[in-house]
């Protein structure tokens, strides 16, 4: 039984949980909101679909249906008027420091949620407790970090998480990635790969790539890129817990 903030006795511990932790809320989103949900891409089984979206009901309290809503439309007007988040249209600064308002601003606009979000769960755990309490997730998460931590620094370990993804998600893919980078293919919006290296943000990082075909799992292009989500998708294939729908 773990002591009342125990792992608080060295500093090193409450930093590497939250990039242990960050890094698996990055994958989470980035393999069931992004590649299952939204582009349909890839099919995890229930053994690895179900944890991801109960990892992000406590770590972010992101509502499905309204994540893959915003970022459909996203695609529907990249960089055009009527995308949610383009530092094109807003301003960089504005997107990296801001993003989550711009995110929330879009889901709140009436009958966008409904015409881009079809097709996002609907069964019990979804209406009985992710959606309609899906604040109650991110209590429970500063509850464990508090008992973990203790009270000044689990509060700090909780405030970071809670900011992770409105900054590397809502700030650094949307903004960055439609800013500053390098350029695979010549799409029509203005998406860039931000590094070629992509396993911080779990892949996200090759977003020209995947602007180029969003309907591939893969996000790699070149024999250099690394997705760290494509690596995990193929583990995950190995053990029959995720199938492959479409990969250029």
């Amino acid at each position: 039984m773990l002591d009342f903030a125990s792992w608080a006795s060295h500093w090193w511990i409450p930093v590497l949980f939250i990039v242990i932790a960050g890094h698996l809320t990055n994958v989470c989103v980035t393999l069931f909101l992004h590649r299952m949900q939204t582009h349909r891409g890839v099919q995890f089984h229930a053994l690895v679909a179900v944890p991801m979206r109960l990892w992000l009901w406590l770590s972010t309290g992101i509502i499905t249906k309204e994540w893959v809503a915003c970022h459909r439309k996203h695609h529907a007007f990249a960089d055009r008027e009527g995308d949610p988040h383009s530092p094109l249209l807003e301003g960089l600064r504005n997107i990296i420091l801001k993003g989550a308002l711009y995110y929330r601003q879009a889901i709140r606009q009436p009958g966008m949620v409904d015409k881009y979000g079809k097709g996002t769960p609907n069964d019990w755990l979804e209406r009985t407790l992710l959606t309609p309490l899906n604040w109650l997730g991110i209590v429970v998460m500063l509850a464990v970090d508090l008992y973990l931590f203790g009270f000044f620094v689990g509060a700090l370990v909780w405030g970071v998480q809670m900011l992770w993804i409105p900054f590397w998600a809502a700030g650094i893919v949307n903004g960055i990635g439609h800013a500053l980078g390098y350029r695979n293919f010549d799409v029509k919006d203005e998406s860039r790969n931000i590094s070629p290296i992509a396993i911080w943000l779990g892949g996200e990082e090759l977003h020209n790539n995947h602007h180029a075909d969003p309907h591939s799992a893969k996000f790699g292009a070149k024999w250099y890129e690394l997705d760290i989500g494509w690596v995990y998708i193929r583990l995950l294939q190995v053990f029959g817990l995720a199938k492959v729908k479409y990969a250029r």
